[in-house]
């Protein structure tokens, strides 16, 4: 290290800061303090500081300064490096019209492989942003469009995760309207990663807080998703693509900007397809899409020919919907509650556009019903064991894993329940509404744990609302057994709630049916009374789930001990409710 080389580039400062208004007159000093970038590391780190310092009094000297300045930013030591990028800011503090060019350089200084030199490199750019955000992005975007393709995915991530920090107070309307133009330029050709990250960005501009910028946004990824092009399961990039698009356009629904572009290519073109779509990476493809739909269809404007895209929906959903066996079986069906509960509600949502798809064929209806009836005996012992196990629980315990996927699986089942005794109506009704499970918030876990204990509006289930007292005392009469409808544990233990599909036709021979009311004794009743009342327990029998609003009505009269007695009651609030009950 030359001690002279020091001391001139000292005393070359003190002339300089002395000079005050006639810092032009000594550029020649300033020169000297440009070469010394070619010296030693002490003089090196000296001359940064310095160049910096005086850059704004030689706007003739300012492209070689700059020069100079980017030699030190390159140097093999790094200390030198980090004083160099540290320095860079304060080049154009003065001198707005390099702002764009420092952007440049340091935005190709962002593939650093040093932490803490990053770590420099980061703070940099903030301080560039705050002195001039429009500069700064300008310059970045530079190396975005033009710059490899290292550079460019550093410097949108960056952006993607700095701008917040950032904040509309320092990145105001003129900025902001040069950041939003570039995006839609790098959207032209982006990769997946880049499209969520530019994503990012433009959610976070004003795009993302107003009607019109959030129709624009959407509008975007309409675009992007390539809603034009006929879906085909194998273009395994086609789907992630479409996925990506729907997940950043689904926060921006509302009442007043419709999903329904989604919802008629999903219909249309992927769930004639959806058991072909598989994930290479284990993940359960069909379900997250059918998911992405269910919450699209919460905002679904009208669509161009309904009764298509919901026929679509039906055919779908019924592959998830056994009929009911015709022989006793011992294996129990696999019920995809989820997928289920995502195409159910999807079903009912768009059904209001073309409320009559259902009724137009009866005989459609009728197996549809039996479908229906048949997945609803399926979850009732279910939704019992689920509810007995978070009962009691406390709030901690309800945070176990364990336990949160207990309350999303009580949830999804209620939903279906929901759906189903809605869809019994004649003709089937679409106003239920409920709240997606996967959507359900602690707050929903923590009613769902209270109210657990409580009284539901459930299907009439005598066999588990009755006592083990009033069971024994029934099975020691030796009368005619009633029908007991399913309970216990959605398991194997279930199998014996499954019949035949002559159990779920009911049966019937002259309108009266095969089931009776234990120990009736026929002449001791007036006949239109035995009819009336024979008449609402052979529905129960057949759609145990559409009597619900009934079964709340009888737990509030007394319960007899006898079954007789107890369907005598339910024939007689059935007179008087006005509540629709419907036979197959």
């Amino acid at each position: 290290m030359s001690t002279d080389s020091i001391e001139k580039l000292y005393k070359n400062f003190g002339i300089l800061a002395d000079a005050k208004d006639k810092l032009a007159e000594h550029e020649k000093e300033y020169l000297e303090i440009l070469t010394a970038v070619k010296g030693s590391s002490k003089e090196k780190r000296l001359a940064s500081q310095f160049i910096a310092r005086f850059f704004k009094y030689f706007p003739k000297l300012a492209d070689q300064a700059i020069d100079a300045h980017l030699d030190l930013c390159e140097d093999e030591d790094m200390a030198i490096r980090k004083q160099a990028i540290k320095d860079l800011p304060t080049l154009c503090k003065d001198n707005k019209e390099y702002t764009a060019k420092i952007a440049d350089i340091l935005a190709q200084l962002l593939q650093a492989q040093d932490p803490s030199e990053l770590a420099v490199v980061h703070n940099s750019v903030m301080s560039l942003l705050k002195s001039d955000p429009k500069g700064t992005i300008s310059g970045f975007f530079s190396q975005i469009i033009n710059g490899d393709d290292g550079t460019r995915e550093r410097c949108i991530k960056f952006l993607a995760t700095k701008l917040r920090a950032i904040g509309h107070d320092i990145i105001t309307k003129e900025p902001e309207d040069l950041l939003i133009a570039e995006c839609k330029k790098v959207l032209q050709d982006v990769t997946a990663d880049e499209f969520h990250s530019i994503m990012e960005v433009l959610s976070w501009t004003r795009l993302g807080s107003t009607i019109t910028g959030q129709q624009e946004l959407i509008d975007i990824t309409v675009e992007q998703a390539e809603l034009s092009v006929p879906f085909k399961h194998t273009n395994i990039e086609q789907w992630s693509r479409l996925i990506q698009c729907i997940k950043h356009a689904l926060p921006f629904f509302s009442s007043q900007i419709d999903s329904s572009r989604f919802v008629s290519y999903i219909c249309v073109q992927v769930l004639p397809h959806l058991s072909l779509i598989n994930a290479s990476d284990g993940r359960d493809s069909q379900l997250e899409l059918l998911k992405l739909l269910a919450e699209l269809t919460v905002f679904c404007g009208t669509i161009e020919k309904p009764e298509e895209k919901v026929q679509q929906l039906y055919n779908t959903l019924i592959t998830y919907m056994p009929l009911p066996p015709a022989t006793e079986i011992t294996d129990v069906p696999k019920l995809q509650f989820s997928h289920v509960e995502c195409l159910m509600y999807a079903f009912h949502k768009l059904c209001k556009q073309t409320p009559e798809f259902l009724v137009k064929d009866p005989e459609q209806l009728k197996e549809f019903r039996l479908r229906l009836q048949y997945f609803a005996r399926g979850i009732q012992g279910y939704i019992k064991k689920l509810r007995e196990a978070i009962s009691g629980k406390s709030e901690e315990e309800l945070n176990s894993e364990e336990n949160q996927l207990k309350v999303v699986a009580l949830k999804t089942t209620n939903n279906i329940n929901t759906l189903i005794k809605d869809l019994f109506h004649s003709p089937p009704s679409f106003k239920s509404v409920i709240h997606l499970s996967w959507k359900t918030s602690m707050n929903d876990k923590k009613s769902e744990k209270n109210s657990s204990s409580q009284k539901r509006h459930t299907p009439i289930t005598f066999g588990n609302d009755s006592s083990t007292s009033k069971r024994n005392k029934d099975e020691k009469s030796n009368k005619r057994e009633i029908y007991t409808p399913p309970s216990g544990k959605y398991s194997s233990n279930i199998s014996s709630n499954y019949g035949s599909r002559g159990r779920f036709r009911g049966n019937r021979s002259g309108g009266r049916g095969g089931y009776r009311p234990r120990g009736r004794k026929s002449d001791s009743v007036r006949p239109e009374k035995y009819m009336c009342t024979e008449k609402y327990v052979e529905v129960y029998y057949q759609q145990n789930v559409v009597l619900t609003n009934v079964t709340e009505q009888t737990k509030e009269h007394k319960c007899f001990q006898s079954a007789e007695q107890n369907m005598n009651t339910i024939g007689m609030i059935i007179k008087k409710t006005t509540a629709k009950l419907y036979l197959i």
